[in-house]
């Protein structure tokens, strides 16, 4: 009975982490630039004292759909998509290099250039993007670089102040941070400014999850998981009935 259900008590724990997963996916259809992740369950064997002969079930994130998402105009000029493969570049909390394809961007008070979620944007030189204040206007070219008109100038003194750093690595070398940032899978890895990455300006790119499909798999997994504390049961309830022979004997 335990190999039973320990297999129904370990599938039951890894259907909730499933099912967190698409709900968390759920939860971001209609974040900027969101990459939904990918879930999948394995067997795997508990190894230990003697022959490993209970087997576990084992939800993984092996990886995101690096599909992209629908493409939404804004006309805002801070507002930048990027076409096809590529990664916006900009510092996480801990000073890190990371990529995004959140193009929803800002000037602090400072004039430091920052998404959407706080996270200083990036240059072609690697360091953050400085924006001197006051301007009249600023413009984002299809190549990532930033023009601005100083308050007080006229239209024909726009000014080039930086390039956004856009990069190209292989997706399959990135991962997945906590934050929500994609990072090397090699610690302390950086990848060089391409050149052939290419902005839409005026738009945002919205998320790649699909909603229906992870409704869909919440309510498998969520009878999945009924499933298993039926099997609990029903293990329980044998065991019982084990006991009572004994007895009766």
């Amino acid at each position: 009975m335990d190999r039973a259900l320990y297999l129904a008590m370990s599938g039951a724990k890894q259907d909730m982490y499933g099912m967190q997963l698409h709900a968390n996916n759920l939860a971001n259809v209609k974040t900027t630039g969101f990459r939904a992740d990918l879930e999948q369950a394995r067997s795997m064997q508990a190894y230990g004292e003697g022959l490993p002969s209970r087997v576990f079930a084992m939800t993984e994130r092996p990886g995101q759909d690096f599909s992209q998402g629908a493409v939404m105009t804004t006309g805002r000029d801070l507002d930048v998509t990027v076409e096809g493969d590529g990664w916006l570049t900009v510092l996480d909390a801990s000073g890190q290099e990371a990529y995004t394809r959140a193009g929803h961007l800002k000037i602090d008070e400072t004039g430091m250039l920052q998404n959407s979620n706080g996270n200083l944007m990036l240059g072609e030189g690697g360091a953050p993007i400085f924006i001197p204040l006051p301007i009249s206007k600023i413009e984002i070219g299809n190549d990532g670089t930033i023009s601005v008109l100083p308050q007080g100038a006229p239209p024909e003194a726009m000014e080039v102040v930086d390039r956004l750093k856009l990069v190209r690595p292989d997706n399959r070398d990135l991962y997945k941070d906590v934050n929500g940032l994609f990072k090397p899978k090699n610690p302390g890895m950086t990848y060089e400014a391409d050149a052939g990455v290419t902005l839409l300006k005026g738009a945002l790119e919205g998320s790649n999850v699909n909603a229906v499909g992870e409704m869909t798999s919440m309510i498998d997994l969520q009878r999945h998981f009924e499933m298993q504390v039926k099997l609990m049961k029903t293990a329980e309830e044998m065991d019982a009935a084990s006991s009572s022979l004994l007895r009766l004997g």
